[in-house]
Protein backbone atom coordinates (compact mmCIF):
# COMPACT_ATOMS: atom_id res chain seq x y z
CA UNK A 1 0.00 0.00 0.00
CA UNK A 2 2.62 2.36 0.75
CA UNK A 3 4.50 1.74 -2.46
CA UNK A 4 1.19 2.00 -4.41
CA UNK A 5 0.40 5.59 -2.43
CA UNK A 6 4.21 6.73 -3.46
CA UNK A 7 3.71 6.00 -6.82
CA UNK A 8 -0.04 7.41 -7.28
CA UNK A 9 1.82 10.58 -5.71
CA UNK A 10 4.59 10.77 -8.22
CA UNK A 11 2.63 10.19 -11.11
CA UNK A 12 -0.25 12.80 -10.40
CA UNK A 13 2.43 15.42 -9.08
CA UNK A 14 4.73 14.50 -12.16
CA UNK A 15 1.22 15.42 -14.53
CA UNK A 16 0.42 18.12 -12.18
CA UNK A 17 3.78 20.13 -12.83
CA UNK A 18 4.05 18.93 -16.99
CA UNK A 19 0.16 20.98 -16.76
CA UNK A 20 1.58 23.46 -14.91
CA UNK A 21 4.57 24.62 -17.32
CA UNK A 22 2.31 23.82 -20.37
CA UNK A 23 -0.65 26.03 -18.77
CA UNK A 24 2.54 28.92 -17.53
CA UNK A 25 3.71 29.01 -20.78
CA UNK A 26 0.67 29.73 -22.71
CA UNK A 27 -0.62 32.71 -20.44
CA UNK A 28 2.51 34.73 -20.25
CA UNK A 29 2.86 34.98 -24.06
CA UNK A 30 -0.61 35.92 -24.44
CA UNK A 31 -0.41 38.62 -21.87
CA UNK A 32 2.92 39.81 -23.04
CA UNK A 33 0.97 39.85 -26.90
CA UNK A 34 -1.90 41.42 -25.46
CA UNK A 35 -0.61 43.51 -22.86
CA UNK A 36 2.72 44.19 -22.86
CA UNK A 37 5.88 43.56 -21.41
CA UNK A 38 5.20 46.06 -18.42
CA UNK A 39 1.55 44.81 -17.70
CA UNK A 40 3.01 41.53 -17.36
CA UNK A 41 5.51 43.00 -14.94
CA UNK A 42 2.66 44.42 -13.00
CA UNK A 43 0.59 41.30 -12.34
CA UNK A 44 3.99 39.46 -11.40
CA UNK A 45 4.78 42.04 -8.85
CA UNK A 46 1.19 42.28 -7.30
CA UNK A 47 1.10 38.41 -7.17
CA UNK A 48 4.47 38.13 -5.65
CA UNK A 49 3.64 41.09 -3.20
CA UNK A 50 0.41 39.02 -2.14
CA UNK A 51 2.32 36.01 -1.02
CA UNK A 52 4.41 38.30 1.36
CA UNK A 53 1.50 37.30 3.06
CA UNK A 54 2.85 33.74 3.25
CA UNK A 55 5.19 35.27 5.69
CA UNK A 56 2.50 34.76 8.31
CA UNK A 57 2.05 31.38 8.06
CA UNK A 58 5.38 31.83 10.10
CA UNK A 59 5.83 27.92 9.12
CA UNK A 60 3.13 26.36 10.91
CA UNK A 61 1.62 24.62 7.71
CA UNK A 62 5.25 22.47 7.44
CA UNK A 63 4.76 22.09 11.19
CA UNK A 64 0.92 20.39 10.56
CA UNK A 65 2.33 18.01 8.33
CA UNK A 66 4.85 16.56 10.51
CA UNK A 67 2.25 16.70 13.43
CA UNK A 68 0.50 14.50 11.39
CA UNK A 69 2.37 11.96 10.60
CA UNK A 70 2.42 9.85 13.98
CA UNK A 71 -1.36 10.49 15.00
CA UNK A 72 -2.37 9.09 11.20
CA UNK A 73 0.13 5.74 11.50
CA UNK A 74 -1.32 4.94 14.86
CA UNK A 75 -5.04 6.16 13.14
CA UNK A 76 -5.48 8.45 16.35
CA UNK A 77 -8.80 10.15 15.13
CA UNK A 78 -9.15 12.44 18.26
CA UNK A 79 -5.81 13.72 18.01
CA UNK A 80 -6.44 14.20 14.48
CA UNK A 81 -9.10 16.21 14.95
CA UNK A 82 -7.47 18.15 17.66
CA UNK A 83 -4.33 19.08 15.25
CA UNK A 84 -7.07 20.34 12.31
CA UNK A 85 -8.61 22.05 14.57
CA UNK A 86 -6.02 24.11 16.10
CA UNK A 87 -4.39 24.28 12.50
CA UNK A 88 -7.93 25.83 11.42
CA UNK A 89 -8.33 28.53 14.04
CA UNK A 90 -4.69 29.58 12.90
CA UNK A 91 -5.21 30.00 9.51
CA UNK A 92 -8.56 31.41 9.70
CA UNK A 93 -7.05 34.40 11.46
CA UNK A 94 -4.49 34.25 8.87
CA UNK A 95 -7.09 34.93 6.95
CA UNK A 96 -8.79 37.72 7.99
CA UNK A 97 -5.09 39.57 8.35
CA UNK A 98 -4.72 38.98 4.73
CA UNK A 99 -7.93 41.07 3.73
CA UNK A 100 -6.39 43.56 6.12
CA UNK A 101 -3.13 43.48 3.97
CA UNK A 102 -4.91 43.89 0.57
CA UNK A 103 -6.40 46.97 1.75
CA UNK A 104 -2.96 48.29 2.90
CA UNK A 105 -1.40 47.14 -0.41
CA UNK A 106 -4.22 48.85 -2.67
CA UNK A 107 -3.32 52.00 -0.99
CA UNK A 108 0.76 51.59 -1.38
CA UNK A 109 1.50 50.13 -4.21
CA UNK A 110 0.74 52.71 -6.78
CA UNK A 111 3.18 54.45 -4.63
CA UNK A 112 5.95 51.63 -5.31
CA UNK A 113 5.32 51.52 -8.99
CA UNK A 114 5.81 55.24 -8.90
CA UNK A 115 2.02 56.07 -10.06
CA UNK A 116 2.86 54.14 -13.50
CA UNK A 117 -1.05 52.97 -13.80
CA UNK A 118 -3.78 54.54 -12.49
CA UNK A 119 -4.69 53.57 -8.90
CA UNK A 120 -8.37 52.33 -9.44
CA UNK A 121 -6.95 50.07 -12.50
CA UNK A 122 -3.82 48.57 -9.96
CA UNK A 123 -6.74 48.48 -6.87
CA UNK A 124 -9.19 46.39 -9.15
CA UNK A 125 -6.23 44.32 -10.36
CA UNK A 126 -4.74 43.38 -7.01
CA UNK A 127 -8.81 42.77 -5.30
CA UNK A 128 -9.18 40.46 -8.47
CA UNK A 129 -5.99 38.20 -7.92
CA UNK A 130 -6.06 38.39 -4.18
CA UNK A 131 -9.42 36.17 -4.24
CA UNK A 132 -8.06 32.64 -5.03
CA UNK A 133 -5.81 33.51 -1.50
CA UNK A 134 -8.45 34.13 0.42
CA UNK A 135 -9.90 30.78 -0.17
CA UNK A 136 -6.36 29.27 0.09
CA UNK A 137 -5.64 30.32 3.82
CA UNK A 138 -9.53 30.58 4.69
CA UNK A 139 -10.55 26.60 4.25
CA UNK A 140 -8.04 25.48 1.61
CA UNK A 141 -4.91 24.86 3.55
CA UNK A 142 -5.61 22.51 6.35
CA UNK A 143 -7.59 20.01 3.86
CA UNK A 144 -4.40 19.75 1.63
CA UNK A 145 -1.57 19.24 4.44
CA UNK A 146 -4.42 16.56 5.89
CA UNK A 147 -4.12 15.01 2.62
CA UNK A 148 -0.40 14.93 2.06
CA UNK A 149 0.32 13.79 5.61
CA UNK A 150 -1.37 10.65 4.94
CA UNK A 151 -0.36 10.28 1.52
CA UNK A 152 -2.91 10.88 -0.44
CA UNK A 153 -1.72 14.02 -2.38
CA UNK A 154 -2.44 12.44 -5.45
CA UNK A 155 -6.38 13.89 -4.46
CA UNK A 156 -5.39 17.26 -4.65
CA UNK A 157 -3.09 17.21 -7.73
CA UNK A 158 -5.75 15.44 -9.43
CA UNK A 159 -8.15 18.34 -8.54
CA UNK A 160 -5.40 21.39 -9.17
CA UNK A 161 -4.89 19.84 -12.75
CA UNK A 162 -8.47 20.10 -13.48
CA UNK A 163 -8.81 23.51 -12.18
CA UNK A 164 -5.54 24.56 -13.91
CA UNK A 165 -6.89 23.15 -17.58
CA UNK A 166 -10.29 24.84 -16.91
CA UNK A 167 -8.26 28.39 -15.99
CA UNK A 168 -6.11 28.29 -19.15
CA UNK A 169 -9.19 27.74 -21.57
CA UNK A 170 -11.33 30.35 -20.06
CA UNK A 171 -7.97 32.92 -19.43
CA UNK A 172 -7.23 32.17 -23.58
CA UNK A 173 -11.11 33.09 -24.61
CA UNK A 174 -11.13 36.27 -22.36
CA UNK A 175 -8.11 37.56 -23.88
CA UNK A 176 -9.20 36.54 -27.12
CA UNK A 177 -12.42 38.57 -26.97
CA UNK A 178 -10.44 41.77 -25.30
CA UNK A 179 -11.38 41.57 -21.90
CA UNK A 180 -9.02 43.42 -19.38
CA UNK A 181 -6.51 42.14 -17.49
CA UNK A 182 -8.40 42.58 -14.29
CA UNK A 183 -11.37 41.11 -15.64
CA UNK A 184 -9.20 37.97 -16.75
CA UNK A 185 -6.99 37.93 -13.32
CA UNK A 186 -10.70 37.65 -11.78
CA UNK A 187 -12.04 35.29 -13.67
CA UNK A 188 -9.05 33.36 -12.68
CA UNK A 189 -9.17 33.34 -9.15
CA UNK A 190 -13.37 32.27 -9.06
CA UNK A 191 -11.79 29.16 -11.26
CA UNK A 192 -9.06 28.34 -8.44
CA UNK A 193 -12.09 28.65 -5.99
CA UNK A 194 -13.24 25.28 -6.61
CA UNK A 195 -10.21 22.94 -5.53
CA UNK A 196 -10.55 24.25 -2.14
CA UNK A 197 -14.44 23.37 -2.06
CA UNK A 198 -13.64 19.99 -3.65
CA UNK A 199 -11.03 18.78 -1.23
CA UNK A 200 -13.44 20.36 2.01
CA UNK A 201 -16.33 17.90 0.32
CA UNK A 202 -13.19 14.91 -0.11
CA UNK A 203 -11.84 15.34 3.63
CA UNK A 204 -15.42 15.54 5.21
CA UNK A 205 -16.62 12.35 3.23
CA UNK A 206 -13.61 10.23 3.72
CA UNK A 207 -12.27 11.53 7.41
CA UNK A 208 -13.71 11.50 10.51
CA UNK A 209 -12.90 14.84 11.75
CA UNK A 210 -14.15 16.73 14.42
CA UNK A 211 -13.43 20.20 13.62
CA UNK A 212 -14.72 22.08 16.45
CA UNK A 213 -13.10 20.01 18.83
CA UNK A 214 -11.88 20.98 22.33
CA UNK A 215 -8.49 20.79 23.80
CA UNK A 216 -6.66 21.87 27.11
CA UNK A 217 -3.19 21.46 26.01
CA UNK A 218 -1.78 22.59 22.52
CA UNK A 219 -1.65 19.83 20.05
CA UNK A 220 1.04 21.02 17.73
CA UNK A 221 3.51 20.56 19.77
CA UNK A 222 6.63 22.42 17.61
CA UNK A 223 3.81 25.20 16.27
CA UNK A 224 6.00 27.83 16.21
CA UNK A 225 9.76 26.21 15.35
CA UNK A 226 9.25 26.00 11.72
CA UNK A 227 9.13 30.33 11.74
CA UNK A 228 12.53 30.42 10.71
CA UNK A 229 11.99 27.42 7.59
CA UNK A 230 9.26 29.29 6.17
CA UNK A 231 10.29 32.71 6.40
CA UNK A 232 13.33 31.85 4.44
CA UNK A 233 11.46 29.69 1.60
CA UNK A 234 9.54 32.93 1.49
CA UNK A 235 12.58 34.96 1.13
CA UNK A 236 14.52 32.48 -1.12
CA UNK A 237 11.90 32.35 -3.42
CA UNK A 238 10.49 35.63 -3.64
CA UNK A 239 12.98 38.42 -2.66
CA UNK A 240 13.93 38.98 -6.31
CA UNK A 241 10.78 39.90 -7.15
CA UNK A 242 10.53 42.46 -4.58
CA UNK A 243 13.83 43.71 -5.18
CA UNK A 244 13.21 44.81 -8.55
CA UNK A 245 9.78 45.89 -8.18
CA UNK A 246 11.42 48.37 -5.58
CA UNK A 247 14.75 49.52 -6.94
CA UNK A 248 14.72 48.77 -10.61
CA UNK A 249 11.68 48.80 -13.62
CA UNK A 250 8.93 46.62 -14.94
CA UNK A 251 10.41 45.87 -17.74
CA UNK A 252 13.10 44.14 -15.96
CA UNK A 253 10.40 42.41 -13.49
CA UNK A 254 9.20 41.20 -17.08
CA UNK A 255 12.43 39.68 -17.90
CA UNK A 256 12.69 37.79 -14.76
CA UNK A 257 9.53 36.54 -14.72
CA UNK A 258 10.32 34.90 -18.09
CA UNK A 259 13.19 33.55 -17.18
CA UNK A 260 12.05 32.66 -13.49
CA UNK A 261 8.73 30.97 -15.42
CA UNK A 262 11.37 28.33 -17.02
CA UNK A 263 13.41 27.37 -14.07
CA UNK A 264 10.49 27.32 -11.91
CA UNK A 265 8.62 25.02 -14.22
CA UNK A 266 11.60 22.81 -14.54
CA UNK A 267 11.93 23.25 -10.45
CA UNK A 268 8.76 22.09 -9.98
CA UNK A 269 8.29 19.36 -12.47
CA UNK A 270 11.78 17.94 -10.29
CA UNK A 271 10.09 18.61 -7.00
CA UNK A 272 7.37 16.68 -8.30
CA UNK A 273 8.83 13.30 -8.75
CA UNK A 274 9.98 13.45 -4.72
CA UNK A 275 6.57 15.09 -3.55
CA UNK A 276 5.84 11.49 -1.94
CA UNK A 277 9.23 10.82 -0.59
CA UNK A 278 8.87 13.37 2.61
CA UNK A 279 5.36 11.83 3.98
CA UNK A 280 7.53 8.48 3.60
CA UNK A 281 10.66 9.37 5.37
CA UNK A 282 8.52 10.85 8.13
CA UNK A 283 6.67 7.62 8.75
CA UNK A 284 9.84 5.96 8.64
CA UNK A 285 11.25 8.95 11.04
CA UNK A 286 7.91 8.00 13.09
CA UNK A 287 8.66 4.32 13.48
CA UNK A 288 12.44 4.72 13.75
CA UNK A 289 13.20 2.48 10.93
CA UNK A 290 16.94 3.42 11.12
CA UNK A 291 17.77 0.58 8.58
CA UNK A 292 15.39 0.97 6.24
CA UNK A 293 15.31 5.31 6.49
CA UNK A 294 19.04 4.85 5.30
CA UNK A 295 18.53 2.58 2.96
CA UNK A 296 15.85 4.89 0.99
CA UNK A 297 18.04 8.03 1.97
CA UNK A 298 20.94 6.82 0.15
CA UNK A 299 19.18 6.13 -3.26
CA UNK A 300 17.20 9.27 -2.60
CA UNK A 301 20.27 11.34 -2.47
CA UNK A 302 21.94 9.77 -5.18
CA UNK A 303 19.05 10.39 -7.42
CA UNK A 304 18.58 13.70 -6.85
CA UNK A 305 22.46 14.67 -7.25
CA UNK A 306 22.49 12.68 -10.87
CA UNK A 307 19.28 14.36 -11.72
CA UNK A 308 20.01 17.97 -10.86
CA UNK A 309 22.83 17.77 -13.12
CA UNK A 310 21.48 15.89 -15.56
CA UNK A 311 18.26 18.47 -16.15
CA UNK A 312 19.72 21.45 -15.14
CA UNK A 313 23.00 21.16 -17.38
CA UNK A 314 20.46 20.69 -19.70
CA UNK A 315 18.61 23.89 -18.48
CA UNK A 316 21.54 25.90 -18.85
CA UNK A 317 22.35 25.16 -21.97
CA UNK A 318 19.03 25.42 -23.68
CA UNK A 319 17.12 28.15 -21.70
CA UNK A 320 18.09 31.04 -23.76
CA UNK A 321 17.85 29.54 -27.11
CA UNK A 322 14.09 28.36 -25.70
CA UNK A 323 13.65 32.36 -24.48
CA UNK A 324 14.35 33.33 -28.08
CA UNK A 325 12.00 31.71 -29.45
CA UNK A 326 9.12 32.21 -27.07
CA UNK A 327 9.66 36.10 -27.16
CA UNK A 328 10.45 36.61 -30.70
CA UNK A 329 8.51 39.20 -32.00
CA UNK A 330 8.33 41.05 -28.37
CA UNK A 331 10.12 44.48 -28.98
CA UNK A 332 9.32 46.38 -25.94
CA UNK A 333 12.25 44.66 -24.11
CA UNK A 334 15.65 42.57 -24.32
CA UNK A 335 15.18 39.39 -22.84
CA UNK A 336 17.87 37.75 -23.80
CA UNK A 337 20.67 37.89 -21.25
CA UNK A 338 22.84 34.98 -20.97
CA UNK A 339 24.81 35.23 -18.18
CA UNK A 340 21.67 35.77 -15.83
CA UNK A 341 20.31 32.72 -17.45
CA UNK A 342 23.30 31.28 -16.60
CA UNK A 343 23.25 32.32 -12.78
CA UNK A 344 19.35 31.68 -12.54
CA UNK A 345 20.24 28.15 -13.28
CA UNK A 346 22.49 27.50 -10.75
CA UNK A 347 20.49 29.14 -8.10
CA UNK A 348 17.46 27.18 -8.74
CA UNK A 349 19.74 23.83 -9.55
CA UNK A 350 21.08 24.48 -6.70
CA UNK A 351 18.02 24.95 -4.65
CA UNK A 352 16.90 21.20 -6.29
CA UNK A 353 20.24 20.13 -4.81
CA UNK A 354 19.77 20.60 -1.20
CA UNK A 355 16.54 18.85 -1.53
CA UNK A 356 17.24 15.55 0.17
CA UNK A 357 18.64 17.52 2.84
CA UNK A 358 16.11 19.59 3.78
CA UNK A 359 13.23 16.77 3.14
CA UNK A 360 15.13 14.99 5.73
CA UNK A 361 15.33 18.07 8.39
CA UNK A 362 11.09 18.82 7.69
CA UNK A 363 10.44 14.88 7.49
CA UNK A 364 12.47 14.44 11.09
CA UNK A 365 10.14 17.66 12.84
CA UNK A 366 14.04 19.11 13.16
CA UNK A 367 12.21 23.09 13.18
CA UNK A 368 14.31 24.48 15.99
CA UNK A 369 17.63 22.77 16.07
CA UNK A 370 18.20 24.42 12.04
CA UNK A 371 16.74 27.80 12.70
CA UNK A 372 19.70 29.48 12.30
CA UNK A 373 20.90 28.00 9.17
CA UNK A 374 17.13 29.46 7.27
CA UNK A 375 17.93 32.82 8.90
CA UNK A 376 21.43 33.32 7.76
CA UNK A 377 20.48 32.09 4.40
CA UNK A 378 17.22 34.85 4.26
CA UNK A 379 19.61 37.69 5.70
CA UNK A 380 22.62 36.84 2.82
CA UNK A 381 19.61 36.93 0.02
CA UNK A 382 18.04 39.71 0.74
CA UNK A 383 21.68 41.74 1.74
CA UNK A 384 23.48 41.03 -1.29
CA UNK A 385 20.48 41.05 -3.38
CA UNK A 386 19.89 44.56 -2.33
CA UNK A 387 22.96 45.91 -2.54
CA UNK A 388 23.87 44.41 -6.01
CA UNK A 389 20.71 45.15 -7.96
CA UNK A 390 21.36 48.87 -8.42
CA UNK A 391 24.64 48.12 -10.04
CA UNK A 392 23.99 44.65 -11.66
CA UNK A 393 20.21 44.57 -12.26
CA UNK A 394 18.85 40.67 -12.96
CA UNK A 395 22.55 39.27 -12.24
CA UNK A 396 22.71 41.04 -8.91
CA UNK A 397 19.62 39.39 -7.66
CA UNK A 398 20.56 35.94 -9.07
CA UNK A 399 24.05 36.11 -7.46
CA UNK A 400 22.16 36.61 -4.23
CA UNK A 401 20.08 33.77 -4.38
CA UNK A 402 23.19 31.46 -5.55
CA UNK A 403 24.91 32.57 -2.49
CA UNK A 404 22.43 32.31 -0.02
CA UNK A 405 21.21 28.44 -1.50
CA UNK A 406 24.88 27.59 -1.49
CA UNK A 407 25.58 28.24 2.10
CA UNK A 408 22.00 26.54 3.03
CA UNK A 409 22.91 23.51 1.36
CA UNK A 410 26.39 22.93 2.91
CA UNK A 411 25.09 23.47 6.31
CA UNK A 412 22.23 20.79 5.27
CA UNK A 413 24.43 18.04 4.45
CA UNK A 414 26.85 18.87 8.06
CA UNK A 415 23.79 18.47 10.08
CA UNK A 416 21.83 15.50 8.32
CA UNK A 417 25.48 13.82 8.51
CA UNK A 418 25.72 14.50 12.18
CA UNK A 419 22.39 14.63 13.68
CA UNK A 420 19.41 12.54 10.98
CA UNK A 421 21.35 10.40 9.22
CA UNK A 422 24.32 10.10 10.86
CA UNK A 423 27.11 8.78 8.49
CA UNK A 424 30.63 10.49 7.24
CA UNK A 425 30.07 14.02 5.30
CA UNK A 426 32.77 12.48 2.28
CA UNK A 427 29.69 10.32 1.15
CA UNK A 428 28.09 13.53 -0.13
CA UNK A 429 31.17 15.51 -0.68
CA UNK A 430 32.28 12.17 -3.25
CA UNK A 431 29.24 12.88 -4.86
CA UNK A 432 29.23 16.55 -4.90
CA UNK A 433 32.57 16.36 -7.05
CA UNK A 434 31.29 13.81 -9.19
CA UNK A 435 28.54 16.37 -10.20
CA UNK A 436 31.27 19.20 -10.56
CA UNK A 437 33.48 17.15 -13.05
CA UNK A 438 30.12 16.36 -15.10
CA UNK A 439 29.27 19.80 -15.25
CA UNK A 440 33.01 20.33 -16.39
CA UNK A 441 32.33 18.42 -19.15
CA UNK A 442 29.42 19.86 -20.51
CA UNK A 443 31.03 23.17 -20.01
CA UNK A 444 33.86 21.62 -22.43
CA UNK A 445 31.78 19.76 -24.96
CA UNK A 446 29.06 22.76 -25.52
CA UNK A 447 31.02 25.91 -25.12
CA UNK A 448 31.77 25.73 -28.87
CA UNK A 449 28.58 24.72 -30.13
CA UNK A 450 26.47 27.17 -31.81
CA UNK A 451 22.89 26.87 -30.45
CA UNK A 452 20.40 28.68 -32.77
CA UNK A 453 17.30 27.74 -33.10
CA UNK A 454 14.02 29.73 -35.02
CA UNK A 455 11.06 27.82 -34.46
CA UNK A 456 9.89 25.67 -31.29
CA UNK A 457 10.77 22.17 -33.69
CA UNK A 458 14.04 22.99 -33.90
CA UNK A 459 14.38 23.64 -29.91
CA UNK A 460 12.66 20.35 -29.36
CA UNK A 461 15.00 18.59 -31.79
CA UNK A 462 17.87 20.29 -29.87
CA UNK A 463 16.67 19.70 -27.12
CA UNK A 464 16.38 15.73 -27.63
CA UNK A 465 19.90 15.94 -28.86
CA UNK A 466 21.37 17.57 -25.86
CA UNK A 467 19.52 15.99 -23.39
CA UNK A 468 20.98 12.08 -24.80
CA UNK A 469 24.28 12.86 -24.93
CA UNK A 470 24.50 14.52 -21.35
CA UNK A 471 22.68 11.29 -20.72
CA UNK A 472 25.74 9.43 -22.15
CA UNK A 473 28.02 12.07 -20.21
CA UNK A 474 26.22 11.35 -17.13
CA UNK A 475 25.98 7.66 -17.36
CA UNK A 476 29.81 6.93 -18.26
CA UNK A 477 30.84 9.36 -14.88
CA UNK A 478 28.12 7.50 -12.79
CA UNK A 479 29.88 4.28 -14.15
CA UNK A 480 32.99 5.00 -12.73
CA UNK A 481 32.12 6.47 -9.28
CA UNK A 482 29.07 4.92 -8.87
CA UNK A 483 29.32 1.78 -11.00
CA UNK A 484 27.24 -0.36 -7.95
CA UNK A 485 23.82 1.60 -8.04
CA UNK A 486 24.28 2.24 -11.62
CA UNK A 487 24.15 -2.05 -11.43
CA UNK A 488 21.68 -2.11 -9.40
CA UNK A 489 19.24 0.32 -10.72
CA UNK A 490 19.76 -2.07 -14.48
CA UNK A 491 18.94 -4.84 -12.58
CA UNK A 492 15.65 -3.27 -10.99
CA UNK A 493 14.41 -2.50 -14.39
CA UNK A 494 15.09 -5.50 -15.80
CA UNK A 495 12.91 -7.11 -12.89
CA UNK A 496 9.90 -5.10 -13.99
CA UNK A 497 9.64 -5.63 -17.65
CA UNK A 498 7.38 -8.28 -18.58
CA UNK A 499 8.61 -11.66 -19.45
CA UNK A 500 7.12 -14.52 -21.70
CA UNK A 501 6.08 -17.29 -19.84
CA UNK A 502 8.67 -20.37 -21.03
CA UNK A 503 6.79 -23.30 -22.74
CA UNK A 504 6.20 -26.54 -21.23
CA UNK A 505 8.61 -28.98 -22.26
CA UNK A 506 7.65 -32.37 -24.08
Amino acid sequence: MRKKKLMLNTISSLVLQITTIVCGFILPRLILNHFGSNINGLVNSITQFLQIISFLELGVGAVVQSSLYKPLAQKDENQISKIISSANNFFRKLAYILVIYIIILVVVFPLIINFEYDFFYTAFLIIAISISFFAQYYFGVVDRLLLNSDQRGYIQYTAQIITLVLNTIICVILINFNQSIQVVKLCSSLIFLIRPLFLRIYVNKYYHIDRTIKYDEEPIKQKWNGIAQHIAAVILDGTDNIVLTIFSTLSNVSIYSIYFLVVNGVKQLFMSLINGVQSLLGELWAKQDMDELKKIFDWYEWVIHTGVVLIWGSVAILIVPFISVYTKGIADANYIVPLFAILITIANATHCLRLPYNTMILAAGHYRQTQSNYIVAALLNITISVLMVNYLGLIGVAIGTIVAMTYQTIWMISYDSKNIIKWPKQKTFKQIIVDIIICLLYAVVYYFTPLVVNSYLEWIYLAVVIFFFNCLISLSINIVFYKNKIINLKNFFIKKMPTKNKREKG
